[in-house]
Formats: structure tokens, C-alpha cells, sequence
């Protein structure tokens, strides 16, 4: 016979396409074929009809187009015979989908199969059906399908179970019509029926809410005695895997008893009693058991609540996360998490099995469990906690430490009782796993360290241990250089020890000799240098015995081919060389910073917000520059849009700064009031940020003496000299104002009028709450708006827990004074008053807007109220 004739067995082709040893030779062999095929289809051949589908199947499933066979498929369903209709229902389930349009002419065939009097040929029909049916088919052959579940034999009553899922799922409009067959089916006791069933049931009731409803009042106790007489069931061969009787249909009872229970009380107390019959007679030694109970776990957890059957679920996952099974192990923890919000307790009980797990050697178990012990986590358990997941860090894999350390430090901030906890556990994981710590955890740290005014000594001498011990940690270095610089000298004094503290001596030298071998090392990078000048600056002040080691220090940067470190070596240099006076007035110690501003600055918002929570947070931002080019810059938080922090005397911050005598702005007649704040003077100064626009107007008198000598730096002698006038220091108001290192930058501004007074307005009102806001101006500064709130409570009921918050644009710098309570009186009997300060960094040229939040409790119920106020009166 020829091997590419039309009769050629399916064998014989496949045998062919295997001999051939390259793709070029298979496709060759199947062209032939399929131009076979393709002659017989022309001359009608019905004798092999059936034998060319076949092989159209097998080069189908070699990725061949097939394209050409589907009419045929249709001619061989038409057949009288159960062989022909067999090929060829099996050819259209794989060469054709619910798209084809061809499938529409093959409804005809399959409704009078569905019909037919031989069961084996409605089962090849329902087969199809299930498979491939459109929403048309379903909706032309849904009456067969319905009269198709009462049918004689189980067989087709499962094939057509399966069949109405397809159909309700395609034309959801007849859930109602297979509501009643379906719920007759759960009275079978063939399993494969009932399996089918309840699938059935489960799958209308995802569809329809009165589906839901039908079956939960009709067939609850139903379902719960089925479920009953499987788990008391005698051992049955047929059904029997692992020793557990039919585990799949289980597992089916128990999803639908998981949807009927979901919401309903009177449902879930039907199926209390047989879920724990479940979960305590059901083995575990065997997969099978451990599907019935994980199934059985979910059913509970989904169901309204039972505290007793919560902890037995609880304790059954507690028990798969001492199986072996990886596979277990991780569905428990995944189901934990869910627990874990229904009752924490319960879940707490099985802490320490979770925490042996974060040290699993399985990647994906340990970060669930890390996740979960992160969940666990509350002021009671924090401290034991943290210890045994820092104990873990010392020998976690490094892939794993990245991980570990963000959930650490998260907890450390979240759950921190108290700030010399907070500092001794961020150093030890600074030490530990300092390189994978994120940049705002260590600014959060610093922050922390500056508001801790009795830990300042505590801070820099444990540091200093913990430099000594670990030196290849480069955020643990950032840290330890920052406060050598800030309190340099008690580390050598041993200022403010604490009992807790071992006696340490630590010489000017050997500090010097931190930030020396920091600087020095090859893998510090650029902010870490940078740094380390501003220290070694800060410490020639401190330390004026090695104040010429650390100028030799500075001076070795001054060729450094990298600008910024350049820049800052020159002008560091110059300041240590050449104007003692001013040195220690200008190295003073940072200010305090505003653990709040950083706070909300942290959370990744655009406005800093500002709360009147008199509880303490640790919720600590970035209190230093991501970038080398200005971290003194981010630490005192001047920013080119945001006001000049103020000073420690309340004073002007160039005077506090450089120590010179400026008269106040009101009473300087032919001065500029608008000189550049404080933050334009220091940035100037350090050469930080974009330089100034030079101006082509008269120098001032300052320079006058300096004309010959070009360099910038000279006038800081002017502002040192005890024998330089005060006036030189300011500028006519017309004149540009002197840029202390690189030339001038004018900026002239009209005179304000500070005694203005300003209409009160109404910022806020509801149905329940009104918010009234008074202003006025600070003398001197018309940045600055003073505001008194005025909260009056318009309802017969008190407000408790009465929290205002704010949040203004970045240009904007807002302060919030403690309100007056935390209780507003009901209308009438009283109000809570509050007062707000704002900068505004853009005054003159962006007006006042602010967003607000109130949260208070009115009948035991929380309240929210948020608004946003754009009607403040122009000129603020």
C-alpha cells in the first residue's frame, strides 16, 4: 500500500514521522500526508474518513494546520455508526472551539444524539457539549441537558451534571431552570454522581445569589448527614484511598458547606458539629488526610464564628508546620496569615514553631513565615521577638538578609518602647547587615538620636564600640561618623554614662582616627566621604589639639577628582586655616530634629503632615540626604522650597550661625528686610546647591577692601574681624544681598505690611462639626501665620478621642500646638480651641492651602471627617 495513500494506517504515518531525523524531513512527511488527505476529502471518501481524521488529530497535536478536516468531522458525527460518531466527536473537540462558526451546524447533530436511544452515543454528545458548547449551543440544547439529569443510568446523569455547568456558565439567565435537578442530584448514592453534583450546586451558587440562598435553606442538613455517613463510612475498596473513603468528594461537601456557612449564623451552627467530627477524626499520615483537613480548616475559618472551632483549626495548621512536607508547611503559613486576623491568640500559641521556620532552608517558607511573625508582632511580644530574629540575622544567607533586615528595623520603629531600645537594637542590626539597611532607616536613626538628648553620649560611645568591632558596615559607618562629629567630645569626656555602660577611653586622637580610616577606605562611596569632611570640620573645633592633623586630612581632597569632594575640601580648609573666630560658632551642634516633619516625609507624601497625638511615635523618616551632595543640607532640613529651621535663642539663623550682630529687620532702616534666610547663608556658605546669579549692580562696601584680592573666602575675615562695622554686613535695600563664597544674589521683595488685620473665616463645616480660623501676622515676618482654631461641635453629642490634623504643600512648614482637649463638648457647652503656625517659603507668590483630616468618637463609633480649605484671605 502506498504510504501516503488516504487508507494508510494511523500506526504506519506515526512510524514514518518518527523515523525521520530532522524537522525537514518530518515536515516533508506530514505535507505528504496531509495532500493524501486532502485528495480523499475531494473524492468523498467514506470508507477511510474516519482513518484520515484520526491522523488529522495526531498532526494537530504536532502544531500542523489541520484546518482543511473539520468539515469531515461534522459528516462522521452525521453517521449512523457509535465508531464513526466516536472519531468524530473526538475530532471536533480538538480541531474546533466555541469560535468557529462551522460549530454552529453541528447543533442539529448533537441535539438528536442527545436524543438517542443508545446511552453511549448521549454520552459522546454531552462529552462535546461540555467541551466546546458557545452560548447559543447551550442555550438550544439546555432542555436536553435538564431532562439528561434524571436519566436511568449514572453515567450520563454525571455527563450531564458536568454538561449544566458549562451551560449556566455561558448563559447564567438559566441557573433557575437547573436549581431543582440539581438539588435532586444530591440525594444520589452513586459518588460520581454526587460529586458531579455538588459541583453543580456549588457552581450556582457562585453564579446566583438566589441560587445561594435555595440551597442553604433546602439542602444544608442534607449536605451535613452526606458528609456525616462518609466520615462514618466502613471501609469500601471502590472509594478507598489511603484508608479515608472517598477523599475528593469530601473535599467538594466541605467547599460547598464553606459557601453555604459564609455569612449565614443558622447554617454554620447546622455544620459545627460535623466540622469537628472532620477535623478530629480525620488521619494525617497521609496526603489524602492532610487535603481533607486543610479543606476542612478553610470551612471553618470561612464560617461564622465559632471560638472553639477556630483553635482546633488553628492547632491542626500548628500541627502542619511540623510536617516534613514542605508543600504543607506552606499552605499552613498561608492559612495562618488569614487566621491571624480572626484570632490572634490562638495563632500566638504556635510562635515559636513559626519562628523555627523563618530559619527553614526553603526560600519561599522562610519569607512566609517572616511575613507572618511580622504579623504576630504587638507591644507585648516585641522585644523577644526582635531579639530571636537578630540572633537569626548573625547566620541568615544573604539572599535571606535583605528581607530580614527590612522587617526588623519595620518592628524595631513600629513596636519600639522606648528610644535607648530603639538605638541599641538598630545598632546591632547595622553591625549585622548594615549594607542591606535602606537609606531612610538610618536617617530615621539619626533623628531618633538627635531627640534623645540624655542618649546623645550613650550613642556615640556605642557606636564607637561597634565601629571598632564591626568597620565593613557602610551604613553603620554613616551613623558612627555623624555623631563623632556632632559629640565628638563626650565621647572623650564619657559625658552623660549611664549605669548600664561599661568605662571606655577613647582619646581626640583615636576619634580622629575613626573618621581618618573611614574616609581612607577604598569602598566608601561618595556620601560616606562627604560626611566624613563635615565631621572632620566639625571635630577641628572640638579637638583643637589635632585641629592641623585634620586640616592635613581635609587638604589631601583638595585634588580630588570628584567636585563635591573638592569643593568642600577647599572651602573646609579654608575655614580651619584662616577664620578661627567664627569656626566654633559655625560647627555648633545640629538642632534638634522634627521627629513629625521627617515622619511624614518618610511616608512618601508630597505635605508633611503634622498630628496633635500626644502618644510618642518612632514612625521615623529620612533625616539625611540620599545623595552625597548635601546631607547637612536634608539634616537641617533646608530644602529650596522650605522655610529656615529655627534657631535654638529663636534669634536670626545667620546671626546664631556666624555670630554676627544683625539688628533686627524692622528696625534697619536702609537694609534690605528681605536678606537671604538663614538656609540661602549656609548653603552659600558650604558651597551647597546651585550657585547664585551673579548681578551686575554695586559691590557692597564689604567687598570694597577686598577688590584687589579675589578670593571669596576673604570674607569671612570681614565677618570675623572684631574691628568690621555690623552695617557691613547688610546691603542698602536696593543692593544685592552678599553671597558669603560665590557672589551676590539678588532678590528684591516688596515691603509687608505686618499689622494688617485679616477677616476670620469659616474653613470647615458639616452636619456635625465646625472649624473657624482666626489669624495673624508675627511681627517682623510675614512668612509666618499664626492661626487659632476654633472647633464647636454642632450635635447633642459629646465627641471623645478628638484628633485635628493637617497637611499643607511642601512650601508650606507647618507647626501644630496641642488642642485645648480631646473632648468636644455637645452643642452649646463649649468648644476646643487650637493653634497652627505656618511658613509659607513662597510668600507673595503661592497662596495658603491645606488639607484636613478629624477623627473623634461619637457614640462608640468612629467618625473621619476630611476637607480641604482654599479660602484663606489673600495676602497670608
Amino acid at each position: 500500500m502506498n504510504p501516503f495513500s488516504s487508507g494508510t494506517r494511523l500506526r504506519d504515518m506515526i512510524r514514518a514521522i518518527r523515523a525521520c531525523k530532522t524537522a525537514a524531513e518530518e515536515r516533508a512527511v506530514v505535507r505528504k500526508e496531509c495532500a493524501a488527505i486532502r485528495a480523499a476529502i475531494s473524492e468523498n471518501d467514506q470508507d477511510y474518513r474516519h482513518r484520515n481524521i484520526a491522523k488529522l488529530m495526531f498532526i494537530h497535536m504536532l502544531g500542523y494546520p489541520t484546518h482543511f478536516g473539520q468539515m469531515e468531522c461534522l459528516k462522521l458525527i452525521a453517521s449512523p455508526g457509535f465508531p464513526e460518531k466516536r472519531i468524530g466527536y473526538l475530532g471536533l473537540m480538538l480541531l474546533l472551539d466555541e469560535r468557529q462558526e462551522v460549530l454552529m451546524l453541528v447543533t442539529n447533530s448533537i441535539k438528536q444524539d442527545l436524543n438517542h436511544t443508545n446511552q453511549y452515543i448521549v454520552g459522546l454528545a454531552l462529552c462535546a457539549l461540555g467541551n466546546i458548547g458557545s452560548a447559543e449551543m447551550a442555550r438550544d440544547l439546555a432542555p436536553e441537558v435538564e431532562r439528561l439529569l434524571q436519566f436511568r443510568d449514572p453515567n450520563i446523569r454525571k455527563k450531564a451534571a458536568l454538561c449544566s455547568i458549562r451551560i449556566i456558565k455561558k448563559v447564567p439567565d438559566l441557573v433557575e431552570n437547573f436549581m431543582n435537578p440539581a438539588a435532586s442530584l444530591l440525594k444520589e448514592k452513586h459518588h460520581g454522581v454526587l460529586l458531579t453534583g455538588v459541583q453543580l450546586c456549588t457552581d450556582l451558587c457562585k453564579i446566583s445569589s438566589e441560587a445561594l440562598e435555595y440551597f442553604r435553606k433546602k439542602c444544608t442538613d442534607s449536605l451535613v448527614k452526606v458528609l456525616k455517613d462518609l466520615v462514618n463510612s466502613p471501609y469500601a475498596p471502590e472509594y478507598d484511598i489511603s484508608g479515608i473513603t472517598d477523599p475528593f468528594l469530601h473535599i467538594r461537601l466541605l467547599r460547598f458547606l464553606r459557601i453555604l456557612g459564609q455569612g449565614d449564623a443558622d447554617a454554620s451552627d447546622s455544620m459545627n458539629d460535623i466540622l469537628a467530627q472532620v477535623a478530629t477524626k480525620t488521619e494525617s499520615n497521609k496526603n489524602a488526610g492532610n487535603a481533607i483537613l486543610y479543606e476542612c480548616v478553610a470551612t471553618i475559618m470561612s464560617i461564622e464564628d465559632n471560638g472553639g472551632l477556630r483553635v482546633l483549626a488553628i492547632n491542626i495548621l500548628g500541627r502542619f508546620l511540623s510536617n516534613r512536607d514542605n508543600n504543607i508547611r506552606y499552605v499552613a503559613l498561608n492559612m495562618l496569615m488569614r487566621a491571624i486576623t480572626v484570632d490572634s491568640q490562638a495563632v500566638q500559641r504556635h510562635r515559636a514553631t513559626i519562628l523555627e521556620c523563618v530559619k527553614d532552608s526553603d526560600a519561599s517558607i522562610r519569607k512566609r513565615a517572616l511575613e507572618l511573625v511580622y504579623l504576630l508582632v504587638n507591644e507585648s511580644n516585641a522585644k523577644p521577638l526582635t531579639k530571636e530574629l537578630i540572633e537569626y540575622l548573625e547566620v541568615s544567607d544573604p539572599e535571606f538578609k535583605g528581607d530580614l533586615t527590612a522587617k526588623i528595623c519595620s518592628i524595631i520603629e513600629k513596636f519600639s518602647p522606648e528610644k535607648i531600645w530603639y538605638i541599641d537594637n538598630m545598632l546591632k542590626v547595622l553591625s549585622e547587615a548594615g549594607n542591606y539597611v535602606k537609606d531612610e532607616v538610618w536617617h530615621a536613626l539619626i533623628v531618633v538620636i538627635t531627640n534623645a538628648s540624655n542618649l546623645h553620649g550613650y550613642s556615640v560611645r556605642s557606636l564607637y564600640r561597634a565601629v571598632q568591632t564591626t568597620g565593613d558596615q557602610e551604613t553603620l559607618l554613616r551613623v558612627a561618623v555623624w555623631c563623632i562629629g556632632e559629640y565628638g567630645d563626650m565621647l572623650i569626656n564619657s559625658a552623660g554614662m549611664l549605669n548600664i555602660e561599661e568605662p571606655i577611653t577613647v582619646t581626640e586622637s583615636d576619634a580622629v582616627d575613626v573618621i581618618e580610616t573611614t574616609i581612607k577606605r577604598h569602598s566608601s562611596d561618595l556620601t560616606t566621604r562627604a560626611m566624613c569632611l563635615v565631621a572632620l570640620l566639625k571635630l577641628s573645633s572640638r579637638f583643637p589639639s589635632c585641629s592641623q592633623r585634620i586640616n592635613d586630612i581635609i587638604v589631601h581632597y583638595k585634588g580630588s577628582l570628584v567636585l563635591e569632594l573638592q569643593q568642600r575640601a577647599i572651602e573646609f580648609s579654608s575655614i580651619v586655616d584662616r577664620h578661627q573666630n567664627i569656626r566654633s560658632a559655625l560647627v555648633e551642634r545640629m538642632p534638634v530634629l522634627d521627629e513629625a516633619t521627617y515622619s511624614g516625609r518618610r511616608a512618601g507624601s508630597v505635605s508633611a503632615v503634622a498630628s496633635t497625638s500626644q502618644a510618642a511615635t518612632l514612625n521615623l523618616p529620612n533625616g539625611v540626604a540620599k545623595t552625597a551632595a548635601a546631607p547637612l543640607v536634608d539634616l537641617l532640613d533646608l530644602s529650596s522650597d522650605d522655610v529656615p529651621a529655627p534657631s535654638s535663642s529663636g534669634g536670626d539663623f545667620l546671626q546664631d550661625l556666624l555670630g554676627v550682630d544683625l539688628a533686627p529687620a524692622s528696625s534697619q532702616s536702609g537694609i534690605n528686610q528681605t536678606q537671604k534666610s538663614g538656609n540661602d547663608v549656609l548653603l552659600d556658605l558650604l558651597s551647597i546647591g546651585t550657585p547664585p546669579a551673579q548681578s551686575s549692580t554695586a559691590i557692597p562696601e564689604i567687598l570694597s577692601s577686598n577688590q584687589d584680592n579675589k578670593s571669596p573666602i576673604n570674607i569671612l575675615e570681614q565677618l570675623s574681624s572684631p574691628s568690621a562695622p555690623s552695617g557691613h554686613v547688610s546691603s542698602p535695600a536696593n543692593s544685592p544681598m552678599v553671597d558669603l563664597l560665590d557672589g551676590f544674589a539678588p532678590k528684591p521683595q516688596k515691603p509687608e505690611d505686618n499689622g494688617t488685620a485679616y477677616p476670620s473665616i469659616t474653613a470647615f463645616e458639616s452636619s456635625s462639626l465646625r472649624v473657624t480660623f482666626n489669624f495673624s501676622k508675627q511681627p517682623g515676618n510675614p512668612q509666618i501665620t499664626l492661626i487659632d482654631a476654633l472647633f464647636e461641635n454642632k450635635t447633642s453629642n459629646s465627641c471623645t478621642n478628638f484628633i485635628f490634623q493637617a497637611a499643607v504643600p511642601k512650601f508650606l512648614q507647618l507647626h501644630l500646638d496641642p488642642a485645648s482637649s480631646t473632648t468636644l463638648p455637645a452643642s452649646g457647652n463649649g468648644s476646643i480651641t487650637q493653634k497652627l503656625r505656618i511658613t509659607n517659603s513662597q510668600h507673595g507668590k503661592k497662596s495658603l492651602v491645606m488639607r484636613i483630616r478629624i477623627a473623634y468618637k461619637k457614640d462608640d463609633k468612629d467618625a473621619l471627617e476630611e476637607g480641604q480649605i482654599s479660602n484663606f484671605p489673600r495676602g497670608l
